[in-house]
């Protein structure tokens, strides 16, 4: 044996030895040519710098210098991984662990834990990872930014820092990126390129795994923790697992509400699709979400209902329901307090979590009530003015809300201040009108479905039927028809003698009958803008008769305004006037042609109605009728003695300038796209109309002429079947040469009173009356 390899003999035995005499300074447990194990204690890193380095810090004594990697037993079958880092501050056999170190191994100072030397296999598939998924909060909770993190600037960070470091899932770390606030990371997925697979040439798939070690080409990406506000941005932002906007228990189908398809799809078109899609692509494409939806229509139509859906298909914060007259208190500035009150959750999530808040929904029902124009409210106290101010300010102001849904609910859009009604605000506003006939079917079915189910409607019920003749029905009269259909069922079953009994068998034997519905139709429930049936019918209580061709004529012109009314060309407003001599029948003639038309909603504005109106007053009824018929898809006003609506006088002369121009404005202005409007008006004054320039406003003007001809007024005699046929010979003798000139109001009324004198005297006495009128010359 040479010298030098003496020399080397002995300095081997000599390194074994040392290494045997740490290993019994820490409590040798086993010990052979390659695996060892300690127990040892866990103590605090030394300094901050090591801790963010997220390695096990060990002295370099306890272990050899290839030992890159320590596996820690914490108790049975509780084993972890950590790459280790040597440091002389760090006392023998004690390993250093930050505190998320300690966290994620469950770890407390100076406990006793086992210490092995870990050493990855190079064949193994767990060797390389080429992608680790971390999800990233702040370290410190109650950090609060909005500062943007640049995810590819911290994945080239992360890779610098922890390249060929071990990781596991679920492990956490500390993580500092250039001067910004600490972040806390946890593993969450990683997946491990197969080696085999690659070195014979195959095509791969990286399979998921438990552990691995980060080298310098594997892809790092980072998820945003759950209600963390922190702010990620770059390519490198993994896919976060986001909670959809739309209650994943929502069906539908079940949403009960119906005729309204078509505007429930255009509010979730504008209002909740941009929210359905992640945070990133919103603001890749730089859309701000719809804040406020104005519902508005006539009462029963079921934009209540469609709010507290909408409530209830979002996966949001509990919405907040509120009516208009709650907001206003009698102590000033309470007003607005209260506004401020509904919103300070969603301010302070807002403050909190950034784009990452969750939406909050307030509901505001009859908001007119609080919402009137600015400086409409009279008084000095200002308080409707101010609490609009408040709206504005927290929907739209300078701190404006981005997880904020106002919904307001209202009869009287018109009454709400403008200001409100612009983008950004409740910049959505839809008309819940009066549904049509598949509407109508679609809220039958839901109201009878129960019924349908313990079969106790009658097959003889037929819902479409009934959907035909409920034209301007609303969603609430229709469910009102349904409810009085049940009680008239009911009613059969019960005995009212001296006590009101009821039918033992009523169980069984009840059952509503399409009888029980058309009694509900024809005697409880009317339409609120449905047909003036009652005073068409007083109008036309003698009926028409046809005296003459006049009469045919003014029939057949009206049918063609009607057609034209109907057709889809054109603006949708056909306007006609019935002129003639005062008694001649124009009322009768207007009220046929209403009636013929067979339009759902058909008004009667006489001036009847408004004897003792003021001008504004006057003005207003007229604007209500015109703005219940533009809610309809067929309507048709009677205006009926034009020239008394305008209070004229002709002596003098005198009229309403107020009425005339808001009849001028109302005549000539179209109704919404895809409503019909005919307008059928009755004067006595041509001349007049043409002097005040009313006369231009119509479309048609229909003349009816007083009866003319000795012929007419035989006509008339012959259907109203008052004269004996010897009678009607002698009439007809007395009128031959004789020149007529009445109407056929004026000649009813003679007519009548000729019923009630003796047959003897009946011609004698008509026709001197006929003369006395100036009707026969």
């Amino acid at each position: 044996m040479t010298v030098a390899s003496l020399t080397t003999s002995i300095s081997e035995v000599q390194e074994a030895e040392d290494s045997i005499t740490s290993v019994h300074d820490c409590d040798l447990l086993n010990f052979d040519e390659e695996i060892f194990m300690m127990r040892m204690k866990a103590v605090r890193c030394p300094t901050d710098e090591l801790s963010l380095s997220n390695c096990a810090i060990i002295n370099p004594d306890d272990f050899p210098d290839d030992v890159r990697h320590i596996e820690v037993t914490t108790a049975p079958n509780y084993h972890f991984v950590f790459t280790v880092r040597p440091h002389h501050e760090v006392p023998r056999c004690t390993v250093g662990f930050s505190l998320p170190q300690r966290k994620w191994a469950t770890l407390s100072l100076n406990q006793e834990i086992e210490v092995r030397p870990y050493h990855f296999d190079p064949t193994s598939n767990t060797e390389c990872l080429c992608n680790i998924v971390l999800e990233a909060d702040f370290l410190a909770k109650k950090t609060v930014t909005l500062e943007p993190y640049n995810t590819d600037e911290m994945a080239k960070e992360f890779l610098l820092q922890f390249s060929g470091q071990a990781f596991t899932v679920g492990q956490q770390l500390a993580f500092q990126f250039k001067d910004k606030k600490l972040l806390g990371l946890v593993v969450k997925t990683m997946e491990a390129a197969d080696l085999s697979a690659i070195s014979s040439g195959q095509s791969t798939v990286p399979k998921k795994t438990k552990m691995g070690r980060c080298l310098g080409d594997t892809i790092i990406q980072f998820e945003k923790a759950e209600n963390s506000s922190l702010n990620l941005v770059g390519q490198a932002k993994g896919r976060a697992v986001r909670q959809t906007i739309i209650n994943p228990d929502w069906d539908f189908q079940k949403m009960g509400i119906g005729g309204l398809d078509k505007e429930f799809s255009a509010i979730f078109r504008r209002a909740f699709a941009s929210r359905v899609f992640p945070t990133e692509i919103v603001t890749q494409l730089g859309c701000k979400h719809v804040k406020g939806i104005l519902l508005y229509g006539p009462p029963g139509t079921g934009k209540t209902l469609m709010a507290r859906q909408i409530g209830t298909m979002l996966n949001a914060r509990e919405p907040k329901i509120v009516n208009g007259p709650q907001i206003l208190d009698k102590y000033v500035g309470e007003s607005e307090a209260n506004i401020r009150r509904l919103f300070a959750d969603a301010e302070d999530e807002e403050k909190r979590l950034g784009p990452n808040s969750g939406l909050h929904i307030i509901i505001f029902d009859e908001i007119d009530a609080i919402c009137k124009s600015r400086g409409s409210v009279a008084g000095n106290t200002g308080v409707h003015d101010t609490v609009v101010n408040q709206l504005l300010a927290k929907i739209d102001g300078v701190e404006q809300l981005n997880n904020i849904l106002v919904i307001g609910m209202t009869n009287r859009r018109d009454m709400i201040d403008e200001a409100l009604l612009r983008p950004g605000r409740l910049e959505l506003q839809m008309e819940i009108s009066l549904p049509d006939e598949h509407g109508r079917h679609q809220i039958l079915n839901i109201h009878t479905a129960r019924m349908r189910d313990y079969k106790k409607i009658a097959p003889d019920v037929d819902l479409k039927e009934l959907a035909t003749q409920t034209k301007n029905f609303s969603g609430a009269e229709l469910e009102g028809l349904v409810r009085a259909a049940q009680s008239t069922a009911m009613n059969r079953l019960i005995k009212a003698s001296s006590k009101v009994e009821v039918d033992p068998s009523a169980m069984e034997k009840l059952m509503v009958s399409r009888g029980d519905f058309f009694h509900a139709l024809e005697h409880d429930v009317k339409p609120a803008f449905g047909t003036s049936q009652e005073i068409l019918s007083q109008l036309l209580i003698r009926g028409i008769i046809n005296w003459g061709r006049p009469v045919a004529e003014i029939r057949a012109d009206g049918s063609l305004c009607i057609q034209q009314a109907r057709a889809t060309e054109g603006s949708g407003l056909v306007s006609v006037l019935l002129e003639g001599p005062p008694n001649s029948g124009k009322t009768a003639l207007a009220a046929q042609i209403a009636k013929d038309s067979d339009f759902p909603f058909v008004k009667v504005c006489t001036p009847d109605d408004m004897v003792g109106f003021v001008e504004s007053a006057k003005c207003l009824s007229i604007r209500k009728v015109f703005d219940d018929a533009y809610r309809s898809q067929l309507s048709c006003i009677l205006v009926d003695n034009i020239e008394r609506l305008l209070d004229y006088g002709p002596i003098g002369p005198r009229y309403s300038n107020l009425t005339l121009q808001a009849l001028l404005v109302l005549l000539k202005k179209p109704p919404p796209p895809g409503r019909k409007l005919l307008i059928l008006c009755t004067s006595s004054r041509r001349q007049v109309l043409d002097d005040l320039e009313i006369l231009s406003a119509f479309n048609t003007v229909l003349h009816v002429p007083n009866l003319s001809t000795p012929d007419h007024l035989l006509n008339v005699l012959e259907e109203v079947d008052l004269f004996s046929k010897h009678e009607m010979a002698s009439l007809h003798a007395k009128l031959q040469g004789k020149r007529v000139f009445i109407g056929i109001k004026k000649l009813l009324c003679l007519i009548d009173m000729a019923r009630q004198v003796e047959p003897n005297y009946r011609v004698p006495k008509f026709l001197s009356k006929l003369e006395e009128e100036g009707g026969l010359e």
